[in-house]
């Protein structure tokens, strides 16, 4: 098995162009085309993790961190990123970063966090726009059927939980046939009206190139009309945060400590409380203060994230209690969701998982 193959399950899962303008997602070190002795899961590719994998053979190192985060000018081993790019690529070890792309997908890191408190009916709470976009075409009677699912079998038309979702309007479409054309139907050289059906389908955007392509395989036409538009919808399924709701309300205190249970964390600090049993709870893995009006908004009883400053602790107004566990509390378990990705996709590859625990903060 290639590096590219293993990158192309992650991708997947969730595809790169849904990470953060910020981030640096993707293969850090190595070649894509290099053979996998096996891969290493964590959290962060630290330079602890590099000799971990060189001990227990193993030349892919997968994080969710990315160990370069901004340029590097120079590489002479001075602080701890430049150290690891030194023996990652000294020891031939490919190093690849699945941050806020996993961060942003519904089934992600924050779907990682709210399995382990049990929330049901979960929603992203703040999706993203921009990520859509939608095809129209015209397509013959007869061949109406194959077109449709030639799109549905790339990934066109899913909404939610709804799948191979199209609008079909009937219409006339005429053409002429020029010098050379070699038309599916009609005479060269006179205008033809023939039944078509207009035909729109919506597409997240990194998969255009294989819409297209599908949609000229698919169709009889020799010339293909289509339009293809950008659409500012929120997508449902990809964002930031989520929320969802407990089996059974719970008292503010016994949550709380429940969740310092569940995410194994020395401290969870957290403001006020109200005095209201807990019900509904938004989260967010890593640093969430950003999404606190929108938990506020959508009417959370306890907001989880990590990362909150002095003065943002404030901004929650007992309107909601915010329940700070730490950055590596709340994305651990994406170690456990970089597992389930690679053995549900292949069946007879073992990844390892780091036994380091990479967590720069303790507590007393």
């Amino acid at each position: 098995m290639k590096v590219k193959e293993i990158i192309q399950a992650i991708e997947q899962f969730a595809p790169l162009q849904y990470q953060e303008s910020y981030d640096n997602a993707g293969l850090i070190f190595g070649r894509a085309d290099q053979e996998v002795t096996n891969a290493l899961l964590t959290l962060d590719a630290t330079e602890e993790v590099i000799d971990e994998a060189i001990a227990r053979g193993c030349n892919l190192v997968i994080a969710h961190h990315p160990i370069v985060f901004g340029g590097l000018k120079k590489i002479n081993g001075n602080n701890y990123v430049e150290r690891v790019a030194i023996k990652a690529i000294k020891h031939d070890i490919a190093v690849y970063a699945a941050h806020t792309n996993l961060d942003n997908v519904r089934n992600g890191v924050c779907k990682q966090m709210a399995g382990k408190l049990g929330l049901e009916n979960c929603q992203v709470l703040q999706p993203k726009r921009g990520l859509l976009k939608k095809l129209y075409t015209f397509v013959p009677e007869a061949d109406i059927e194959a077109v449709r699912a030639a799109l549905f079998a790339v990934g066109a038309g899913h909404i939610g939980n709804y799948s191979e979702v199209s609008f079909n309007g009937p219409g006339q479409g005429s053409f002429k046939g020029g010098e050379g054309a070699v038309p599916h139907v009609g005479t060269v050289g006179e205008r033809h009206f023939e039944a078509e059906i207009k035909l729109e389908v919506i597409f997240p955007v990194y998969l255009e190139g294989k819409i297209i392509e599908a949609l000229w395989s698919s169709h009889p036409y020799e010339e293909v009309a289509y339009d293809v538009i950008s659409l500012e919808n929120a997508y449902q399924d990809v964002g930031s945060g989520l929320i969802g709701t407990l089996p059974e309300a719970m008292d503010e205190m016994k949550f709380l400590q429940y969740v310092k249970q569940q995410f194994q964390t020395g401290c969870v600090k957290y403001t006020p409380l109200r005095g209201r049993r807990v019900k509904k709870v938004a989260l967010c893995g890593g640093a969430g203060s950003f999404l606190l009006k929108k938990a506020i908004s959508a009417g959370a009883d306890v907001y989880i994230s990590s990362d909150f400053k002095y003065h943002e602790f404030f901004d929650a107004d007992n309107q909601l209690i915010i329940a700070d566990i730490g950055h590596f509390e709340s994305e651990q378990f994406t170690v456990e969701l970089f597992y389930h990705i690679l053995t549900e996709k292949f069946r007879n590859f073992a990844p390892l998982k780091s036994t380091i625990k990479t967590n720069p903060v303790n507590y007393l």
